[in-house]
C-alpha cells in the first residue's frame, strides 16, 4: 500500500513546484531588437620579429625548429597586433587585435592557419566595442599578389557590436617572406544590434 502512494505524492510535488520556477520568469518580456550593418576599414600589421614583435611562437610540433622552420605545421603563435587608420604602421592606432593562429600547413611556401582574435577598438566612436573573428585563413603564398582577396568569417562581438556575425575581406598590403613582417587591408561586415 505504502508503495502505491509514492506516486501520486510524487505527481502533487512535481506539479506544485513548478509555478515556484515559473514565477522567477514570468516578468521577462521580448522586445523587438533591430539589426544593423556596420562596415569598417583598417589596416592589421603583424611583425612576429624585430625589437617589439607583436606575434610570438609560444608552442610548436617536435618537428617544427623555429617561426621559419621548412614546415611551420602544428606551431601555435599568439598575438597582440596593431590596427591603424592607413597602411603604414606609423599611421594613427586604432586598436589592436588579440588572439592566435595555429599553423596547419605542410607546405613550407603555402600558409594555412585557423585564425582566431578579439579585435578592440581603442579610439573613436567605436572606443570599448569589439568583434571576434574564428575562421580559417585560407592558403597563400607568403608574399601573395596584391590583388588577392580572403575572406574570414566575424563570429561575435561586443559593445557597439553586440552578436555581431559577419565576414572580413582581407588582403595583403606588404608581406615579407624573409622576416615574416605582414600589413593586411581589412574590409568588415558585421550584422548586430
Amino acid at each position: 500500500m505504502k508503495k502505491q502512494a509514492i506516486f501520486p505524492w510524487g505527481m502533487i510535488f512535481c506539479l506544485a513546484i513548478a509555478p515556484v520556477y515559473g514565477q522567477y520568469y514570468e516578468n521577462v518580456k521580448p522586445h523587438a531588437m533591430v539589426e544593423k550593418v556596420t562596415r569598417l576599414h583598417f589596416f592589421y600589421h603583424d611583425i612576429p620579429v624585430g625589437n617589439n614583435p607583436t606575434t610570438v611562437l609560444i608552442a610548436h610540433a617536435n618537428i617544427t625548429d623555429n617561426f621559419f622552420s621548412p614546415s611551420p605545421y602544428g606551431s601555435l603563435y599568439a598575438m597582440n597586433d596593431p590596427l591603424t587608420v592607413g597602411p603604414d604602421l606609423t599611421s594613427t592606432v586604432i586598436g589592436n587585435a588579440q588572439g592566435m593562429y595555429l599553423a596547419l600547413s605542410h607546405d613550407p611556401v603555402k600558409f594555412t592557419a585557423v585564425f582566431y582574435a578579439d579585435f578592440g577598438f581603442t579610439t573613436g566612436r567605436f572606443n570599448g566595442s569589439s568583434f571576434s573573428l574564428f575562421s580559417r585563413y585560407p592558403p597563400t603564398d607568403f608574399v601573395p599578389s596584391p590583388g588577392t582577396i580572403r575572406e574570414m568569417a566575424i563570429v561575435g562581438g561586443r559593445g557597439a557590436f553586440r552578436m555581431a556575425k559577419g565576414f572580413a575581406l582581407l588582403r595583403a598590403t606588404s608581406s615579407n617572406a624573409t622576416t615574416g613582417n605582414a600589413s593586411l587591408e581589412f574590409n568588415v561586415t558585421l550584422y548586430h544590434y
